[in-house]
């Protein structure tokens, strides 16, 4: 889930280290301060969305629908959680955030997702014992889901239970979508979903993945990797990049951004990432890019070019090179690049019919150079983006 464009990296949340301690599966009600917010109603009729034809394209942009994405439907996307003994509850409340909780700041009256957390056990205690889930679905859920999300957890060298594979199984052989946030990947790999296929895990677990898994094509540096009808995300933070790059691929990069705002999150840190820099703040205050980086994006339709931007930043083209690499793990060339894409989208989502207008709007220069650009971000030409994300009308869609 491919290369795309970035915002300045958010510090990864380590999942907990390796633990030797036994598991327990105490039964009772949720014993935490929001127990109304973890629970939802189930899911109703089953859903088949087969994955079609699956090619690269690059991570934090939609693919088309023959690319395991997902098309408009009249009811909103099923997406179901998988909460097994000691999950992580933060990658629970980053897939009730994003896929369970209204959206009011879309200003629209039905809602982009169906969210439903499923257990294995009628009661089931989360990380380090926080607190116990109960009053959910069991995992018969997973059946009825076009996404299903399988958080982390921290005992990953402990095999999973047989009925939560079995899950993953069907959920995939159905054709519904797959996630994993953070060391789920562990419990997609066990299901044998991840056997000669990219994927990535939190940096601190990569020689422990390998050793369990051999035959997975780990990329231990990257925030998350699309592979259509698989994702896995790095780890607790990225569990964010990754939501927020599946409502981009969903719905569009205009509604991405809506709910990036709500979230105070950077709505586009590709895939293709690090997921850690060394050197995360720069040891000079005067060297952040963020002054630039708001500078270059309020001029995106103006002919920039790298020797503008560090001109602008009163350094070399090299001394710059070098701090995009350090503080942002890219190139200044790729995220000017990248925010130019973002922005075309954002204007063939509003309306704007007219390729040159785009194109000039964006930055990108010609027609010839926007179809290019849009096709090798999305998979999509501009026109098949607009008639999947556009305004149904075909109408403008005021800013």
């Amino acid at each position: 889930m491919p290369q795309g464009s970035s915002h300045l990296p958010a510090p990864q949340e380590p999942c907990a280290a390796p633990s030797s301690e036994p598991r327990s599966t105490p039964s009772g009600g949720l014993r935490s301060a929001l127990p109304g917010e973890l629970r939802s109603a189930p899911l109703g009729e089953p859903r088949s969305a087969p994955p079609g034809e699956l090619r690269r394209a690059l991570p934090g942009e939609p693919r088309s629908a023959t690319e395991g994405g997902h098309p408009p439907s009249r009811r909103p996307h099923r997406v179901a959680v998988i909460v097994d003994e000691g999950t992580n509850p933060f990658e629970v409340g980053v897939a009730t955030e994003l896929f369970g909780l209204p959206r009011p700041e879309l200003e629209r009256p039905e809602p982009l997702y169906e969210l439903t957390l499923c257990t294995p056990t009628p009661g089931v205690r989360m990380n380090h014992g926080f607190f116990t889930l109960s009053g959910v679905p069991g995992l018969d859920a997973v059946d009825d889901a076009d996404t299903l999300v399988v958080p982390g957890r921290p005992d990953n060298v402990v095999p999973r239970r047989a009925a939560v594979l079995a899950a993953i199984r069907r959920a995939h052989a159905r054709g519904a979508r797959v996630v994993s946030f953070c060391t789920g990947s562990f419990a997609l790999a066990e299901a044998g979903l991840l056997d000669g296929r990219r994927a990535t895990t939190h940096w601190r677990w990569t020689d422990v993945f390998r050793e369990l898994h051999p035959g997975v094509l780990l990329d231990p540096d990257v925030l998350f990797v699309d592979e259509g009808d698989v994702l896995t995300a790095a780890g607790s933070a990225a569990a964010l990049d990754l939501g927020l790059h599946l409502v981009r691929r969903d719905h569009g990069a205009e509604v991405a951004g809506a709910v990036s705002r709500r979230l105070v999150f950077a709505a586009h840190r590709d895939g293709g990432r690090r997921q850690f820099v060394r050197r995360p703040l720069p040891d000079v205050p005067g060297e952040s890019l963020a002054p630039l980086l708001a500078w270059a994006q309020e001029r995106l339709g103006e002919p920039l070019t790298v020797g503008d931007l560090a001109a602008y930043a009163a350094v070399s083209p090299a001394t710059l090179h070098r701090r995009f690499r350090a503080q942002l793990g890219t190139t200044p060339l790729a995220w000017l690049t990248a925010h130019r894409v973002a922005l075309a989208c954002r204007l063939i989502e509003r309306g704007e019919v007219r390729l040159d207008v785009v194109a000039e709007r964006s930055g990108l220069g010609t027609a010839a150079n926007l179809r290019e650009r849009v096709r090798r971000v999305t998979g999509l030409s501009p026109s098949a983006y607009r008639r999947r994300f556009g305004p149904p009308s075909g109408e403008p869609v005021t800013a």
